[in-house]
């Protein structure tokens, strides 16, 4: 009787104390780093975390028998919010909360019996880590890389403090410690300058990623090629407002000019009369997130402020607006109202009852009706003056020449990616290593005096407000220049700088000297294989690719992309079809799924259930399945007390070369699916190895050689997939030494060619013709492969049988 429990705690009591998996980066075999995201440390391990988790850890035992020296290490995202949160509703430190969490987690993990090299743990929370982080922003700082400027953030006026995305909640965007309506408001924050790095940022050709993470990357970074055009303002001595256009063959059609309602020139346009509906507009428009304002189904509103701007070219007199679906944060924050060949424009231009000329016709001369909305395609422009007659292509390259030379435009590419945000108000976080100084100004903290702790003896206010500002002995400091007082920096690093080099720590965690051993980077950087899900695909993707091209040219690693291949798994769905949720009582508890069925029978489901980059709804029925197949696959190769004694060696030459066969074309398959990461077909074929072995014992073959090679191998393909039933079968066998040591099986090619056998057509009873097909075709396909034969074709005339029948490797006769 197979005791799972009883099994699965001893192989993992003796895998670790043979250290079974630790990493040697010296050691023998083609290296291979297989990262996978580390996760952050929320408590408890949920289903996902296993669906994630499983698989990776099947594809190193595999490829560890295969011979590769394998690196798949694991730690945790550990700063963040949540912590604070926890800190303020529960009265704990977030450190304490944390390490709890991850305590918490790791127990849980222990079951599923994973190979990762935990003794390269990384946790971002730790100083160790987080000195290099801001070792990282001095050198980003010495480049020019590191800056400080204001910038909107969202907050709450009653807390009197900042607020994280996730802490503005309903439509109408309220603080969700207090229910006040939140605000934007300017601070001087610190940003990485990552649109340095745009161009080349949009180069993917050394990526072999998924096509819809490479889009959404592209369409993030947003590289716009156009001019800049520069209107004078009226009466203000030489004043332009610039725009940024990639249709320039429009600027005759344009009837107005908008002002983001963030624009520095917005208060010093405004003329008295219309200063206070400005001011209510302004106000109006900072409790608005970008989203909200630039929703299609939002009313174009706005303002008028009382000023005019001059048409670079014809001098008209263009009224200047403010509306808030212009951003200060895209473009020039003013965009030139061209109403016949913009949709947002047209709509704000019908609202606000301005003028909508028409320049550009269609290609075969018909002219765009304005009451039909706006004309966007390229075309013949009309109504333009000495411009009237060009195609779109030609006018845009003639009117840039022309503003050019008038001083008043040129052409210009711009980007939707804005730099980096990093500050954030909270405690929870790396420490910005910079120190301000009435005297000496912003002074970095020298790299000798790294980290800057965080101290422990903080007081979290209901408010929410960082206890940095709060802690004295944090706060205040000596300048490293002139030795006189300075006041720290009491903004933390947003969270993505922890996972945007970790995979570099890992190599040698605990180094002091450095982020990490350059010599050992070199040679096992990057990684070959990065896993994970593609909510990930913006912000922690491309934050790690714009690292790595910093680190690079800082000299520390010679590569340009971070992670050349990337794999995307699915999300598992609650048994109803919805996202996990404990609100909704549909979270499946991985524990109470161990103590049931046991770990090897959770993860073969979890890979087994459907492909792995697909994920799905939760399914109770099926991990029984997987569980029979065990079951069958146990009593198949070793037996159980409950079964008849299984006949010796009594089977034919042809049942023993038969068994061969199917054995080879499943190593076959199994190694291909792995290859490819089709884990679930990988699975399906031994379930059809287990069922023909159980069969296989009592027909004779127990005990012949190739009986004796069918079950080491079942035993070598189940490995990575079930280790904890593998190894037990592998000793049961009588062999020695590791199931997850061995080599893996190899398919004899001479076995993998297929059996062909003469089936007789039949036509009516009467004997049309012999095919050669492989042998134990199935019904279904040994007719599709007689329909095509030309005698067939020509008796069916067009119509089909009436009736076929199949003797199975003999014949097929169609009625007709």
């Amino acid at each position: 009787m197979y005791d799972v429990h009883a099994v699965e705690k001893k192989w993992r009591e003796a895998w670790k104390r043979d250290n079974l998996y630790q990493w040697n980066p010296e050691a023998p075999g083609k290296k291979f780093y297989l990262l996978t995201m580390f996760p952050y440390p929320s408590g408890d391990l949920h289903i996902g975390h296993w669906y994630a988790l499983t698989p990776v850890d099947a594809l190193a035992r595999y490829l560890r028998m295969r011979g590769y020296n394998v690196f798949v290490p694991f730690g945790f995202d550990a700063f963040g919010l949540p912590a604070e949160n926890a800190a303020i509703q529960r009265n704990i430190h977030p450190g304490d909360w944390t390490f709890a969490c991850i305590r918490r987690m790791k127990e849980q993990m222990e079951p599923m019996g994973a190979s990762f090299a935990f003794d390269h743990e990384v946790i971002t929370c730790t100083p160790e880590y987080y000195k290099w982080n801001q070792w990282f922003f001095l050198q980003f700082y010495k480049k020019g890389l590191a800056y400080r400027k204001y910038a909107a953030v969202d907050w709450c006026p009653t807390c009197n403090t900042t607020l994280a995305r996730e802490q503005v909640v309903g439509e109408d965007r309220r603080c969700e410690r207090c229910d006040t309506p939140v605000i934007k408001r300017d601070l001087e924050q610190w940003f990485f300058r990552i649109t340095a790095y745009a161009d080349e940022l949009l180069d993917f050709s050394q990526l072999d990623w998924p096509e819809r993470v490479i889009t959404m990357q592209r369409n993030w970074i947003g590289r716009s090629e156009g001019a800049k055009v520069r209107f004078p303002i009226e009466g203000h001595g030489g004043e332009t407002i610039e725009v940024f256009t990639t249709r320039l063959d429009t600027l005759y059609g344009v009837s107005f000019l908008v002002l983001a309602p963030e624009h520095p020139l917005v208060d010093h346009l405004t003329d008295h009369e219309h200063m206070a509906e400005v001011k209510r507009y302004q106000e109006k428009t900072l409790r608005e997130s970008e989203v909200q304002r630039l929703s299609t189904e939002k009313v174009r509103d706005g303002v008028f402020t009382g000023a005019y701007a001059l048409h670079p070219l014809t001098g008209k007199r263009l009224p200047i607006w403010i509306a808030d679906y212009v951003l200060m944060t895209y473009g020039t924050g003013a965009v030139m109202g061209v109403p016949g060949h913009d949709q947002r424009d047209h709509d704000f231009a019908l609202r606000q009852g301005l003028e909508i000329p028409i320049v550009i016709a269609s290609t075969d001369g018909h002219v765009p009706d304005p009451s039909q909305g706006a004309f966007t395609e390229d075309g013949i422009l009309i109504n333009s003056g000495p411009y009237t007659g060009m195609t779109s292509a030609q006018a845009r390259e003639a009117i840039r020449k022309d503003l050019e030379e008038k001083g008043l435009g040129e052409a210009s590419v711009q980007y939707r990616l804005r730099d980096w945000l990093i500050s954030r108000q909270r405690y929870w976080g790396t420490p910005i290593p910079i120190v301000y100084c009435d005297r000496c100004g912003t002074v970095p903290v020298p790299e000798e005096d790294l980290p800057v702790l965080l101290p422990d003896d903080v007081n979290f206010l209901p408010t929410g407000e960082s206890p940095l500002k709060f802690h004295e002995g944090f706060l205040h400091t000596t300048c490293p220049r002139c030795g006189g007082p300075a006041r720290r920096e009491t903004d933390t690093m947003d969270t993505f700088v922890d996972s945007s080099w970790y995979w570099y720590r890992y190599l040698s965690p605990h180094l002091e000297e450095a982020p990490f051993d350059q010599e050992l980077a070199k040679r096992w950087t990057p990684p070959d294989l990065y896993t994970g899900g593609v909510e990930h695909a913006v912000m922690h993707l491309l934050y790690a690719r714009f690292f790595t091209k910093v680190l690079r040219d800082l000299g520390l690693v010679d590569h340009d992309e971070p992670f050349p291949r990337l794999f995307n798994q699915g999300i598992v769905l609650g048994p109803d079809g919805r996202r996990m949720s404990k609100s909704r009582g549909n979270v499946i508890n991985p524990d109470e799924l161990v103590a049931q069925y046991g770990a090897d029978v959770v993860r073969g489901y979890l890979m087994f259930m459907r492909p792995w980059d697909q994920g799905g709804p939760w399914q109770y029925g099926g991990i029984e399945g997987v569980q029979n197949f065990l079951q069958r696959f146990w009593r198949a190769v070793v037996g159980d007390e409950a079964d008849p004694q299984p006949p010796q060696g009594e089977a034919s030459p042809e049942k023993e070369l038969e068994l061969r066969r199917l054995v080879h074309r499943t190593i076959r398959k199994v190694t291909d699916d792995m290859e490819k990461m089709q884990f679930n077909t990988a699975l399906a074929a031994q379930m059809e190895l287990a069922r023909a072995l159980f069969h296989a014992r009592y027909d004779g073959l127990y005990g012949t050689e190739a009986w004796k090679e069918a079950t080491r191998t079942a035993c070598l393909l189940l490995a990575p997939f079930c280790p904890y039933m593998a190894e037990e079968a592998w000793h049961q066998l009588g062999e020695t030494g590791s199931v997850h040591l061995q080599q893996w099986p190899e398919a004899d090619a001479s076995l993998l060619e297929e059996e062909l056998i003469t089936v007789v057509i039949q036509i009516n009873g009467r004997v049309r013709d012999r095919i050669q097909v492989p042998k134990n075709l199935s019904q279904e396909e040994l007719e599709k492969i007689a329909r095509e034969h030309p005698k067939v074709k020509e008796a069916f005339n067009g119509k089909g049988p009436r009736k076929v029948i199949v003797v199975p490797d003999r014949l097929i006769n169609f009625v007709i």
